[in-house]
């Protein structure tokens, strides 16, 4: 238990028997009236986002959360397979829990994932990875509306818009929460 002077960006609290992750957290002091807390909550394992306001000082079931870093070995099936880098256990992974995470993961690279009681919450990946460009097409300089992007397809298979000066087989380092081209690597 903690109360909600305790939130920061990241805990995971049990509300209700489902798991929300505080994305924002304000604590207002308003002239009248008591303090409260308003916080922005995702929801772990559907990602719906919801606003909640607390009474300060309230006591709240926080989740018992273990953060590991895991290794992505490769993809069975539909279901993708992760090892833990202490102990070397496998564990099989839903593409729902992973999620967007999908687009830019590799095989051997290292992640961090969130487990509650052994279940595997969400991957979370680094906040950029290096990709090397598979196929785009040529980029011509001259007229355009445009800034001057053109879709390319990057190694796991996901498109994403870069500079019309990046040629195929180019290694290019992606922003993982947005897929932007941040630049060649």
């Amino acid at each position: 238990m903690a109360t909600t002077n305790d939130l920061k960006n990241g805990t995971v609290l049990n509300l209700e028997g489902q798991l929300w992750s505080v994305v924002e957290f304000q604590h207002v002091k308003p002239g009248k009236g008591p303090a409260f807390v308003r916080t922005k909550l995702k929801n772990v394992l559907s990602g719906k986002i919801v606003d909640k306001t607390f009474n300060a000082g309230l006591k709240i079931e926080t989740a018992n959360v273990d953060r590991r870093d895991m290794q992505y070995l490769y993809k069975d099936g539909d279901q993708y397979v992760f090892m833990d880098v202490s102990d070397y256990d496998q564990i099989f992974v839903s593409p729902e829990i992973v999620g967007d995470a999908a687009n830019f993961l590799l095989e051997n690279q290292q992640v961090i994932m969130a487990l509650h009681d052994g279940t595997p919450l969400y991957v979370e990946l680094p906040a950029s990875v290096v990709l090397e460009i598979t196929y785009t097409e040529p980029g011509l300089q001259g007229d355009r509306s445009n800034a001057g992007t053109k879709p390319a397809t990057i190694e796991t298979g996901y498109e994403i818009q870069v500079p019309l000066f990046i040629e195929q087989g180019t290694k290019v380092k992606v922003d993982t929460r947005s897929g932007d081209y941040l630049g060649r690597a």
